[in-house]
């Protein structure tokens, strides 16, 4: 914190010209992805998520099953 309170009061407030200046000089260093990294990123990430929701699920559904066999053992324990 002290750092960047430092670094401000000694830095002169730049003006809006000064700051698309330095705003195009910026994105002219930006890589921007292709088309065809971004549609093989988006399978990927579709994939990834269709194997984790169908995981979670079998992960829920098991979860399910030993909680209504502890129920069910518990029941029959207590005579309920």
């Amino acid at each position: 914190m002290s750092e960047t309170a430092t670094l401000e009061k000694g830095k002169k407030k730049e003006s809006v010209g000064e700051f698309i200046q330095h705003t195009r000089e910026e994105m002219s260093r930006v890589s921007f992805p292709s088309s065809d990294e971004v549609r093989k990123t988006t399978i990927i990430v579709i994939i990834g998520v269709i194997f984790f929701a169908i995981f979670l699920y079998l992960v829920d559904m098991s979860w399910g099953y030993v909680l209504e066999g502890i129920t069910w053992l518990f029941n029959q324990l207590i005579g309920a």
